[in-house]
């Protein structure tokens, strides 16, 4: 069996450890390339988890692909909290063509968002590793813009588009043809708040996608402040100087092209927060999708479905509202997948610099922080991170993570670079291994370390070659688009699940049978930060070359068994039962 598919191992070794409150202990020692190693010290021995891999994983395409994407979050004078935060995309199948087209969203100018003359940009993917602008395509919005959302939201075979702003949201139907119309009014989806990442998800089981929107502050520019950062210079403000925590919004679907706002009858109304990222799954396995909150510097939602139409807020009881010290991070991006492959979903938060990543292992009942005992310590807190994502990108059986990063505040930087921009820095890639996580080498997975003002980082395989390519969204300049080129990577399959109408399912699970290992995964595109990614099912098999037995579970309860699968292809799976 290939390396890397029990990473329970560290877990269940019969130390029972985790976090501060075990006899873990963490040594850590700066190595000559500015990166950290850990040895990780538990009562069954020793294990050394230092940086892995001298060859790239992934090489910037960006100048040769045809995308001509500047984004500018509008920075002028004054330092406006929305700059702060700005900049989101999506990777969606527009045409339904099999490859994945590209939507980047915009800044502009934040003290007067109406007035953007800087639109959002729709590439179409023309298979051959190039992308191509559709500036005529109407899904320019101008608006200050934040993340995005897609999915098929009215039953028609093509997948919409959704776009969050500081202001009114956008809804695009998509009409076929590279063409999408503006249909907010008539859906009633265009939320006026800080909108920031959004999913789509069928909260009630009846067929159709419901929209839930996360809200950041309540924000204008009448109640900006003037703060100062550690140096003493002019700086971005922090989410608590405002104290003005949003509600989110949750819209249902009434199944004829409109929505509506059932925000404060679903439960949202009895806690606010800051919210910034958001991880949709079934978490406690009662056929129900559930939605998880990450929220800068205020306590963390789980928004647990009660299959009745109201949500309930268990973060605290279950324990992830805070880490295992009961502190309120800076929650940004959040990542949601069965990690240590027990059958539930785990989940990860990234946060602010000084703060060390939440990993969160899902015991059932509850979560455990299992940050430290996965490797995942002092490299996460090194950096202020936004954007990631869990993939197989080396194909070996074992979930790997990237994160996006850069600072919200002016601050000396420990590492030297080509950037003058100072919240510019290098992303990150560790891979994933028996018990937990290491470094990857050269510093994110690239030749040249990606180093700029990064957000949203976007997830799906461009090339539908079988590796997962990454696109990060940069404040002040050009995305970059990582190809995969990892040498060896072992097999794989991919599976586009799709419901009786032809389009993705969102919110159905794929249990797949490797050998004597059930591995599940969810279509849902709605993860990291402000982004849309790939929604079909991707795994890495390595040496094998079969997958034995699927099952989809559909998002009404309702299971299918699909039969084996090889490796090598991107698979269709269509509905069949009623």
């Amino acid at each position: 069996m290939p390396q890397g598919w029990d990473v329970r191992a560290a877990a269940e070794n019969g130390s029972g450890l985790h976090g501060r409150s075990s006899a873990l202990s963490l040594v850590w020692r700066a190595v000559a390339s500015g990166s950290w190693a850990a040895v990780i010290v538990g009562c069954s021995g020793s294990e050394v988890a230092g940086p892995s891999g001298t060859a790239p994983w992934f090489r910037d395409i960006v100048a040769e692909s045809g995308v001509s994407f500047l984004h500018a979050n509008g920075h002028g004078e004054r330092y406006l909290m929305p700059e702060n935060v700005t900049g989101g995309g999506a990777l969606f199948d527009m045409d339904d063509d099999g490859d994945l087209d590209l939507y980047l969203v915009q800044g502009g100018n934040a003290s007067d968002p109406g007035s953007n003359d800087l639109p959002n940009e729709l590439y179409e993917n023309l298979g051959d590793g190039t992308f191509r602008l559709l500036p005529d395509s109407g899904t320019g919005d101008s608006g200050y813009g934040m993340g995005a959302a897609c999915a098929d939201y009215d039953n028609d075979g093509d997948t919409d588009l959704y776009v969050t702003n500081l202001g009114p949201n956008v809804l695009y139907r998509n009409d076929g043809g590279g063409q999408f119309t503006d249909v907010t009014a008539a859906a009633g989806v265009g939320d006026d708040g800080w909108g920031t990442s959004t999913a789509f998800l069928d909260i009630d089981r009846d067929g159709d996608l419901d929209l839930y929107v996360c809200n950041y502050l309540v924000w204008s520019l009448a109640v900006e402040q003037d703060c100062r950062n550690g140096r003493g210079v002019l700086d971005f403000c922090g989410p608590g100087v405002y104290q003005a925590p949003a509600r989110d919004a949750i819209y249902r679907n009434n199944g004829d092209g409109s929505f509506s706002d059932v925000s404060v009858e679903a439960g949202l109304g009895q806690s606010f927060g800051n919210g910034l990222g958001l991880g949709c799954t079934d978490f406690n396995g009662d056929g129900w999708v559930d939605v998880f909150i990450a929220n800068d510097l205020t306590l963390d939602q789980l928004w647990m479905n009660q299959g009745d139409g109201t949500f309930v807020d268990e973060a605290v009881f279950m324990g992830c509202a805070v880490d295992e010290n009961g502190v309120a991070k800076a929650g940004m991006g959040v990542a949601v997948a069965d990690v240590d492959l027990d059958g539930d979903q785990d989940l990860i938060v990234c946060n602010l610099k000084t703060e060390t990543d939440s990993f969160y292992l899902n015991q059932g009942d509850f979560f455990t922080d299992s940050t430290a005992q996965f490797g995942l310590g002092l490299v996460s807190r090194t950096f202020t991170r936004f954007g990631m994502g869990w993939a197989d990108f080396d194909n070996d059986g074992a979930l790997d993570l990237y994160q996006a990063n850069g600072r919200v505040k002016q601050e000396d930087r420990p590492w030297s670079d080509a950037s003058d921009d100072p919240y510019a820095e290098p992303n990150v890639l560790f891979r994933g291994r028996t018990g937990g996580f290491t470094e990857v080498m050269p510093r994110g997975g690239t030749k040249q370390a990606s180093v700029a003002n990064s957000r949203a980082a976007v997830f799906g395989d461009i090339d539908n070659d079988g590796g997962i390519d990454v696109v990060v969204v940069n404040q002040n300049g050009p995305p970059t688009l990582l190809r995969n080129i990892r040498a060896g990577r072992g097999h794989w399959a991919m599976f586009r699940v799709v419901n009786r109408h032809g389009s993705d399912a969102v919110g159905a699970q794929l249990r797949m049978r490797v050998a004597d290992r059930w591995i599940i995964r969810d279509v849902q595109p709605a993860y990291s930060f402000q982004a849309s990614n790939d929604p079909r099912v991707h795994i890495g098999l390595g040496d094998r070359t079969t997958i034995d037995e699927v099952v989809v579970v559909w998002p009404d309860g309702q299971r299918e068994s699909m039969g084996s699968f090889e490796a090598g292809s991107v698979h269709r799976i269509q509905r069949r039962n009623p």
